[in-house]
Order: structure tokens, then sequence, then C-alpha cells
């Protein structure tokens, strides 16, 4: 693969960002807990990270193609450093729920950004590696970011995790300040040019077929990232072990995506989505009815590979289905997909939670990720190389 370094450097950044953020998943629903809130508000202070990161990853989108990807990149992760470090100064669940609103802002801002810096730093039929790559770095960041945070929690603290977070996410803007490769501007046009052209790109029948797969399956997902701590809370596990099953999945995803990404580099991507997603409802649905550590262990391994499965290849067919000067619009949308769909499953089944329990929660976001299924392969086509 050529420019090396460059690509190593995308992929360190990555790691270290995901890493420092991810230290927070297993314990922000404690911390909430701790300040009185209930599952339905908990399910508001991921909601509101979603939906703001949801709602900005568009417009972000469109500054990556109109700026270049350095600057929102690091912004972002000042953003999101800085989001971290105002949960600490927290007292109620509705000051989180503010902090968080600057969480989603950061995330919008840093996503597309890099998912365009991949795809510019490789040629055209490495595509599926380098998300390959990349993505494993990011999804180890996921395995060992919770598992330290479930740590850190039982030996220093819950509010102490979200400092330590926001420290290392400034020393880490700092260091992408000075070795992260800017990225060329690609549009010279006005907004209004730009927005026309936004419109146009929702004609890529693979580019909506992706974004409709990716937001039916987060739905499903935001289930599990918010609801599992207080589930298997409810079964008996401390944070610590709760923190093995998010790494689970998570290790489940970086020994996957390598070999999935070559894979998607010479098969037809939209089985690898199929099947992907097929595993994402099974294991949704099971989870649920598993107690025991053994079976929710056995529940995230079939999610993390339905999460490589789906998301390496819809990243490569995205980025070969769209021209390179709408790339960082067309991955603002993907990133607007998956936090948008995390946001309907963190707040619609917090409400819905308190009357229909965990299991047909967790059934009802397996029926997400199913229906998911059923549309991508209904109205897909085969990628148009660029």
């Amino acid at each position: 693969m050529p420019n090396p370094a460059p690509f190593f450097i995308l992929c360190a950044l990555g790691f270290a960002a995901f890493f420092s953020s991810y230290l927070r998943i297993p314990v922000l629903p404690l911390f909430a807990a701790s300040l009185g809130a209930a599952p339905a508000q908990v399910g508001l202070i991921n909601g509101a990270f979603m939906i703001t990161a949801g709602l900005l990853s568009i417009p972000a989108g469109l500054l990556v193609d109109r700026v270049g990807q350095k600057l929102p990149v690091i912004g972002g992760i000042l953003a999101i450093a800085l989001s971290s470090l105002l949960i600490t100064l927290c007292r109620t669940p509705g000051e989180m729920t503010a902090a968080y609103l600057l969480f989603g802002t950061g995330m919008a801002a840093f996503a597309p950004g890099m998912l365009a810096l991949v795809a510019d730093t490789v040629p055209a039929n490495r595509v599926g590696q380098a998300y390959g790559w990349y993505t494993t770095a990011v999804y180890l960041a996921m395995t060992l970011g919770p598992a330290a945070g479930g740590y850190l929690a039982q030996t220093a603290g819950l509010r102490q995790v979200f400092l330590i977070s926001g420290g290392l996410l400034l020393v880490i803007a700092l260091l992408a300040l000075l070795a992260l490769p800017r990225g060329a501007a690609r549009h010279k046009t006005g907004i209004q040019v730009m927005l026309a052209s936004s419109v146009e790109l929702l004609r890529n029948l693979t580019l909506t077929s992706c974004l409709l797969a990716t937001l039916g399956s987060c739905i499903g997902f935001g289930v599990f990232l918010t609801f599992l701590p207080l589930f298997a809370s409810e079964c008996g596990l401390d944070p610590a072990r709760v923190g093995l099953v998010f790494a689970a999945q998570a290790f489940t995803n970086v020994v996957s995506r390598v070999p999935i990404g070559r894979l998607a580099d010479r098969v037809d991507r939209r089985r690898i989505v199929a099947a992907g997603l097929f595993c994402l409802a099974v294991a949704l649905a099971a989870l649920g009815q598993a107690t025991r550590l053994p079976a929710l262990l056995g529940c995230a391994v079939l999610l993390g590979l339905g999460m490589a499965l789906t998301y390496t290849a819809i990243g490569a067919l995205i980025a070969d289905g769209v021209s390179p000067r709408q790339r960082g619009l067309a991955m603002g949308m993907y990133n607007s997909c998956i936090y948008l769909g995390m946001m309907t499953g963190s707040t619609a089944m917090g409400f819905a939670l308190q009357r229909i329990g965990y299991p047909l929660g967790f059934a009802l976001a397996g029926a997400s990720a199913l229906l998911a299924s059923l549309t991508f392969t209904r109205i897909s086509r085969p990628a148009k190389q660029s």
C-alpha cells in the first residue's frame, strides 16, 4: 500500500481518539444513575449526543469538502475533550445532557474527515483493505477503551474516568495538529451549489441503500450501547464484567475487520452487508434472553462479527460508489445515519423499556436490523467505480 506513513498516522490517530472517548461507554449510564437518572433519562443523555452528531455530520461533510479535512478533525477532538471535562462538573442528569451536546458536535466534525482521508490515502483497488485496517484500529480502541473505563471506574471512581478521557484527548489534538496530513479542499463553489449537489447525490442507489442499512442497523446497536450496562447490572454483573461484554463485541470486530476488508475487495460487497445485518438481528434478539456472563459474551461476539461484516463492506461501497470530490459529504451522510439510528434506539427504547422490559426491547432491536437487511437487499445495486 503506497504512502504507508500517512496511513499509519490516520490509524494511530483513530485508535487514540476512540480509545480516549470510549473510556466513558460503560461508565456513563452508571454515573447518570448515581445522579438520579432513570432509564429514560439515560436514553435522553445518549440521545442528545447522537442527535447532535447525526444532524451536524452532513454540514461537517460539506465543510470537509470545502476546507479540507485537518481543521474539522482537530476541532472535533477538542470539542470531545471539552465535553468530557465538563461532565466532571455535572451534578444533575440535565447538565450531563447539555455536556453531551458538545460531544456530539465533536464527533460530527471528527469522523467524516477521517473517513475521507483514509479513502484519499490509498488507491481505489485497496479501499476495502484500507477501511479494514483503519476500522481495526478504531475497534481495537473500542475493545480496550470500555474495558479500561470499567477498571478505572472501580479503582479511581466514576467521575475520574471523564477527567482522564478529557486530558488524553487534549494531548491527541496537539499531536494531530503536528502530524495529520491536511487533505485537499475540493469545492470552491458556493454553498447553494454544494447543497444542490447533495440532493443529486441521494439519487445514487448504492449510497442510498447503504445509508438505509446503516440507519436501521444502528437503531439496534444504539439499544445495545445504551442499555446493556443497566440490563447486565440487573443480572448481577459489576462494572468490570460489563466492560468485558463490551470488549468481547469490539474484540470480534478487531480480529474480523482486516480479513473482511480483503474479502470486500474480491467479492460482491452487497452479500457481505446482508450477512452482517442478519448476524446483528440474531445477536440482538438473543441478548435479551441472556442472563449470565457466558451467554452475554456469546451474543456480544456474534454482534461484533455482524458489525465487522456490515460496516467494513458499507464503507468500501460508499467510497467506491461516489466521486472523490463528494466523498466528505457522503461520509458525513453515513456518519449522520449512524448517530441518528443510535439516537432513535437509545431515546425511543428508553421510554419503551420501562413498559415492555429488556427481553422484548432487545427483540425489537433485532427486528430493526432484520428490516434493514431486507431493505438493503431490495434496493441495492452494484457499486460504480468512481
